[in-house]
């Protein structure tokens, strides 16, 4: 299969609401030889990261919009499109190739269509594209209602978020403490070539000049480094961790901060790490492998204590509660398309429960800190808010950091171009009768 067409295939099972890139562009990208998956992935990610611009030119360029039965002639126009105003393929074979893709489409009567827009926009897209900026949507490639809610809650950082999303993501790797120093590793990838830096923030975080397959890297295989976001890496460190505490990493996987959590104190009495899903705890136990660690898995929905709880309370629990995701989005462009308003009450709900019920499970004076990947407020520190206003047992605790902005409760980061993902940490404190126990 050509690279375009596995592009397409993906991106319309995207835009059809049917699933996302993670679960529809692997098996597209089996189908590709395998000098071209890197393009066909590209092609995916790319389009779907300008989707919102390349629409609204498309939009001006069709005679009549497509058919919703022709998803995925729209699909492949895009990934054209795209082509012509995003990458340097040259413009002849990017056309060619992909109104070729329409016959593959079995339908061999939009070649004309696509062609005739296709030339188009080699010849008047950048100048066209200006003209319809003055709808924001365009401008910055976010779907309205997103656009909308973020001009609402940062109204002077909207813009810069919006453009961090659409950037390419840095690569960071987190140093295992247990195999070695930072410095240290830094001298071994200089050794290797590899232009690295240390992070501003996490004392463990190395962040690369550019993307590398892992297994480039020295000692990966090993367990000298993981790959893990600066922001994530931020999470463990709150947890003030000593050796004889029991813990919980709630949500666990893919399991980043369960082995973070490992590696900064392996003197646990015990780390329980919990998750919805089986297959997911599978790739926990990989990364635990790798980095030679060990953990408690368990897979069970974290609000059903019967199902997981053995009763027995934890001293520490981090909760990197399932949300919106909008912090990530350059890492997962799609989200954009998959991701609706009406989602994010019900996720302000559902990490509501989760904090209730997982609140019944940490020892007076135990700590809980609370993350996600948002930075809608609505998920973060509202949520933090409505929680200690029910929950008379419950103080924050101040985050003295220098990264990201205040809250009323916690601390939010906003994405950074070469550095962080947006990320949202709060800290918290159970009391007994008003006073702090521990």
């Amino acid at each position: 299969m050509s690279p375009r067409l596995a592009a397409t295939h993906a991106l319309a099972v995207v835009m059809a609401g049917k699933g996302s890139l993670g679960s529809s562009l692997p098996a597209q990208l089996d189908r590709v030889p395998a000098r071209d998956q890197a393009l066909a992935r590209e092609l995916a990610m790319g389009t779907t990261r300008w989707f919102h611009r390349l629409q609204g030119l498309a939009d001006q360029l069709l005679q009549k919009p497509l058919r919703a039965a022709d998803r995925d002639l729209q699909a492949l126009l895009l990934v054209g499109m795209y082509q012509l105003l995003y990458t340097r393929i040259p413009a002849h074979a990017a056309i060619a190739e992909t109104v070729d893709a329409a016959v593959k489409l079995k339908k061999p009567w939009a070649k004309g269509m696509l062609n005739a827009v296709l030339r188009r926009v080699q010849r008047e897209g950048s100048a066209l594209l200006p003209g319809l900026e003055h709808d924001p949507v365009i401008r910055v490639s976010h779907p309205r209602w997103l656009q909308k809610r973020l001009k609402a809650d940062w109204p002077e950082h909207w813009e810069a978020i919006c453009a961090a999303n659409n950037l390419h993501p840095p690569m960071t790797l987190r140093v295992n403490r247990l195999q070695g120093e930072r410095d240290a590793y830094l001298a071994r990838l200089n050794n290797e070539g590899i232009e690295a830096s240390a992070c501003g923030f996490s004392a463990d975080g190395i962040t690369l000049a550019a993307p590398r397959d892992v297994y480039q890297l020295p000692g990966f295989a090993e367990g000298a480094v993981s790959v893990q976001d600066e922001a994530a890496q931020l999470a463990a460190p709150l947890l003030e961790l000593r050796p004889g505490l029991r813990v919980l990493d709630a949500c666990c996987a893919p399991g980043g901060k369960t082995c973070h959590i490992l590696e900064l104190e392996p003197g646990l009495q015990e780390l329980v790490a919990l998750d919805l899903e089986p297959a997911r705890l599978a790739r926990v136990q990989e990364n635990l492998q790798r980095l030679q660690l060990e953990a408690t898995l368990k897979a069970a929905d974290a609000r059903r204590l019967d199902s997981w709880w053995d009763g027995q309370p934890f001293q520490r629990i981090l909760l990197d509660a399932p949300c919106s995701a909008t912090g990530v989005i350059r890492r997962h462009p799609d989200i954009k398309l998959t991701r609706q308003a009406d989602d994010i009450a019900a996720l302000a709900a559902l990490q509501g429960e989760l904090l209730d019920q997982l609140w019944q499970t940490l020892e007076v004076g135990g700590i809980l800190v609370y993350a996600t990947c948002s930075v809608l407020p609505e998920e973060n520190t509202r949520v933090i808010e409505a929680f200690l206003a029910r929950q008379g047992g419950a103080r924050q605790l101040p985050i003295t950091a220098e990264y990201g902005v205040e809250q009323p409760c916690g601390r939010q980061l906003l994405p950074q171009p070469k550095r962080h993902d947006g990320f949202y940490l709060a800290k918290l404190v159970k009391l007994d009768k008003g006073r702090i126990v521990g």
